[in-house]
């Protein structure tokens, strides 16, 4: 059985984000949210510290593993990657990663996210980009799951991904997810 670690963004995902819709949907058995104290105000090690947490506990009730992370939660997922010793992950959904250099980037509330080094991720994994992300054009993204070594799926034009999408359920999301990390 596969189980789900979501890792949002900053401030976490409200009610009608596709993140919080999946979880609800799959349930706390096989589905979880990091708990970070750094919501709003992200620190890196405290979201990494997170992440592990929330691995460890489900990996006592699962299979497998997959971490669904968006905008700056694809960053702590990155690190978390970097820092797991050994430890892979059934495969990563990466979406709507924002760009660290960017100018629409939040540095002052989150600095400790910047400087990350893009280097392959240990397990499968893709990455999900708008075509108009006001937080990453889409070259950048692209770069990233090359350099990551993910694939990459451009969701159309549909801003970053999140609530103010009126994405609702995502079902190109959860279809991309299905393709790649379903069980065999």
């Amino acid at each position: 059985m596969i189980g789900y670690v979501m890792v949002p963004g900053i401030g976490g995902s409200d009610d009608a984000h596709w993140q919080t819709r999946w979880e609800r949907r799959w349930g706390g058995e096989i589905a979880v949210r990091i708990e970070p104290s750094s919501w709003s105000q992200p620190d890196l090690e405290n979201w990494v510290a997170s992440i592990e947490q929330a691995v460890a506990a489900l990996e006592r009730r699962v299979d497998d593993v997959v971490l669904i992370a968006h905008s700056l939660g694809c960053w702590a997922v990155a690190r978390w990657l970097q820092e797991a010793s050994g430890r892979s992950p059934r495969g990563v959904l990466i979406v709507a990663p924002p760009d660290p250099t960017g100018d629409a980037f939040p540095v002052e509330e989150a600095p400790s996210f910047t400087g990350i080094d893009v280097r392959p991720l240990p397990c499968p994994s893709v990455v999900v980009a708008s075509a108009n992300d006001p937080y990453c054009a889409l070259g950048i993204a692209e770069g990233f799951a090359r350099r990551w070594g993910s694939d990459f799926v451009v969701a159309g034009d549909l801003g970053h991904l999140n609530a103010a999408s009126g994405l609702g359920e995502w079902r190109m999301g959860r279809d991309v997810l299905d393709r790649a990390f379903a069980d065999d």
